[in-house]
């Protein structure tokens, strides 16, 4: 699949441990808004995904490798790019960059599910969206 996704966000006190590090779980929430930032340049409003095709995105499996610590203030640049895209799921590769450190790599599963959580087929204007970036 085709180009990387980068969105760029600061460290703040809340997201770090008692050692001044990045909380080893707070990786996943960045990587989700890094998801939902590039579902939004590609204008995929979430809520009227929902509304308009009864069909949403839920996480299905991650897996993640922590290569170096981010700390307070530090600006991370989150990658995204998409390994695979299947009928109903999307997998997922992201990174955590600080400079020219790379610090957590994770593989991402996304399944696309209706209102009751029964898997369904993205819906095709999202698809070719996302095929297109």
């Amino acid at each position: 699949m085709p180009s990387v996704f980068t969105w760029k966000l600061r460290v703040y006190y809340e997201d770090t441990d008692a050692g001044g590090i990045v909380y080893y779980a707070n990786y996943l929430k960045f990587f989700e808004r890094a998801r939902t930032e590039w579902l939004r340049a590609l204008a995929v409003g979430q809520h009227d995904m929902l509304r308009d095709h009864d069909a949403m995105f839920v996480v299905k499996n991650v897996s993640a490798d922590y290569h170096a610590p981010a700390k307070l203030d530090d600006v991370l640049e989150l990658t995204l790019t998409i390994e695979k895209m299947g009928r109903a799921s999307i997998l997922f590769v992201q990174e955590a960059w600080c400079a020219d450190r790379l610090l957590n790599t994770a593989r991402v599963k996304i399944g696309c599910v209706d209102s009751t959580l029964r898997p369904r087929a993205v819906p095709p204007d999202v698809a070719a969206k996302m095929r297109a970036a």
